[in-house]
């Protein structure tokens, strides 16, 4: 475990003091608006009385992803989130501009998600970016960072991280996730970048943009709770589900006609080579084509958006070993009540019709 700074003394944290034990709200001066007005983000320090390592948890990276946001103001909000060591840093909103335009890019059009570490005489991205990351990155050790799936789409929980990075894998599946995806993510991103620096970050996926969703929340604050616990920055075990799949290789489904899409699978739904997934049909309901699993898998995303033209992403499937493994996961995704409920409410955003 890598350790943070000593705990013995005070901390300051943008301007406010955090002392061992201490919970202290903050805010961190990233720009300027156009009328000249500082803008910062709002965040919550909360240290345990022993040393440990720092993580940040951050929020809404994408200023529409709110699951997050939703998620780490019930963790601010919980008594129960009592540290021994260590010191968490909470950050509901990153991207503040973006989300006060309900936008998941910043007033210029940038993603700050593509951005860092950032650039202090670049663009207004890159030089927030530099602000971010030289102000909490590097004073961190680990990081979670919580997004949703993009616009007119929904993701089934999972985790992202590194498979090639061992501190990486340790908080993705302390995490607890029933789903671990291969990737060091793109080139600026901020868990690729962060973990480059040396504070390994998972990012987790969960659920649609400008909603915060009950299940996908209690997803995310189990995992952050799990990882603090697993640091042994709380008391108490982490709670893992019965099995978690690791997976390499992913595939987006794509139409092939344009049309109204009947879908036949849900988020977390496991299928096996062959299954028809969607039919296309046109409006007058005739039918034109269907959509079939090449591989065995579990549906980690798909559109909410029903009416589809040729190319466009409907199912986005990740590859499990066979027809056994694809039982066998969804065995374990049901005896897990956090899991299944997600799955259950997810699939009620969806209407699903019998392939036959």
């Amino acid at each position: 475990m890598v350790s943070g700074s000593s705990h013995s003394s005070s901390q300051s944290w943008f301007g406010k003091s955090v002392a061992p034990g201490e919970s202290v709200n903050s805010e961190l001066l990233i720009t300027e608006s156009y009328s000249s007005r500082d803008v910062g983000i709002s965040l919550r320090v909360i240290r345990g009385l022993g040393d440990g390592p720092t993580v940040f948890v951050s929020g809404a990276l994408h200023g529409d992803e709110i699951n997050g946001t939703g998620a780490i103001r019930s963790l601010i909000a919980d008594d129960d989130l009592k540290l021994t060591a260590g010191t968490v840093v909470l950050i509901p909103v990153l991207n503040v501009l973006g989300f006060e335009r309900h936008s998941r890019y910043l007033p210029d059009r940038r993603d700050l998600n593509r951005c860092f570490p950032g650039n202090a005489s670049g663009s207004m991205a890159t030089r927030m970016a530099k602000v971010i990351f030289d102000a909490i990155v590097r004073r961190c050790d680990y990081g979670v960072d919580l997004h949703t799936a993009a616009v007119r789409r929904t993701n089934y929980p999972n985790v992202r991280a590194d498979f090639r990075n061992p501190d990486c894998m340790r908080l993705a599946e302390a995490f607890g996730a029933g789903v671990i995806l291969d990737g060091k993510g793109p080139k600026g991103s901020l868990r690729r970048e962060a973990t480059l620096a040396d504070c390994p970050t998972i990012v987790v996926e969960g659920g649609e943009v400008w909603k915060v969703e009950p299940s996908i929340v209690d997803c995310m604050k189990r995992g952050v709770l799990n990882v603090l616990k697993h640091l042994e920055m709380m008391e108490g075990e982490p709670e893992l589900p019965i099995g978690q799949v690791k997976i390499k290789q992913t595939k987006w489904i794509r139409a092939e006609r344009g049309g109204f899409m009947d879908l036949h699978v849900s988020p977390g739904s496991t299928v096996t080579a062959g299954q028809p997934i969607a039919t296309n049909s046109t409006l007058v309901h005739q039918d034109q084509n269907q959509l079939i699993a090449p591989f065995d898998g579990i549906v980690i995303g798909m559109s909410t958006l029903p009416a589809v033209q040729p190319g466009e992403p409907v199912v986005h499937l990740g590859r499990l070993a066979g027809a056994k493994s694809a039982r066998r996961v969804e065995k374990h995704s049901q005896a897990d009540d956090v899991q299944r409920t997600a799955q259950e409410h997810l699939s009620t955003n969806i209407q699903i019709v019998d392939p036959n």
